[in-house]
């Protein structure tokens, strides 16, 4: 016999876990709920993080996520080939490849083949990218501390201590990443 259906009408983004654990772990009771929280907790909120950052400072400037990522990464790195600024940026080099072209055609980034191999392609911002990505970064600022605001600073340095040592499992536990 089956349960009733609780209301998921009622709903919303956060009560959506509690609802999901609740359900998974009645049906599969060999489902560990921490770890499964855990995971839809951080992804819930770095998805919503992500969107709140694309839609009010980002698409503003024409720009994707993935786009302010790839300046971002330029202006900090200084000229890279493409190869690099995928994998410090996390994106496939045929990603970086579609997004140059727009950046590109925007005046943003430049593109020629690289001195040490005539293969490669090295990308690099213009004038305009650098003063477009800082005043852009500002205001991404902006939001990360109406964001992080919300923690102590002593709870901050705790969680970027939790996240680093998550990143550095995946390394040793062999856990797929892009490279």
């Amino acid at each position: 016999m089956t349960e009733p259906a609780e209301n998921v009408d009622d709903l919303d983004f956060l009560s959506f876990v509690d609802f999901a654990v609740r359900k998974t772990t009645r049906v599969m009771p060999e489902v560990d709920p921490q770890a499964m929280r855990l995971v839809l907790e951080l992804t819930r909120v770095a998805s919503a993080l992500v969107y709140d950052l694309e839609s009010s400072v980002h698409r503003p400037q024409g720009w994707s996520w993935p786009g302010f990522r790839v300046l971002f990464m330029l202006w900090l790195s200084g000229p890279s080939d493409a190869k690099r600024v995928a994998k410090l940026s996390g994106m496939s080099r045929a990603a970086v490849s579609a997004l140059v072209n727009t950046l590109e055609r925007d005046g943003l980034v430049t593109r020629r083949r690289a001195e040490h191999d005539r293969r490669a392609v090295e990308l690099a911002l213009t004038e305009a990218g650098v003063d477009a990505i800082t005043s852009t970064y500002a205001a991404h600022n902006r939001r990360e501390q109406t964001w992080t605001g919300v923690l102590s600073k002593p709870e901050q340095t705790i969680l970027i201590g939790l996240l680093e040592k998550l990143a550095t499992a995946a390394d040793e536990l062999e856990i797929h990443t892009r490279d």
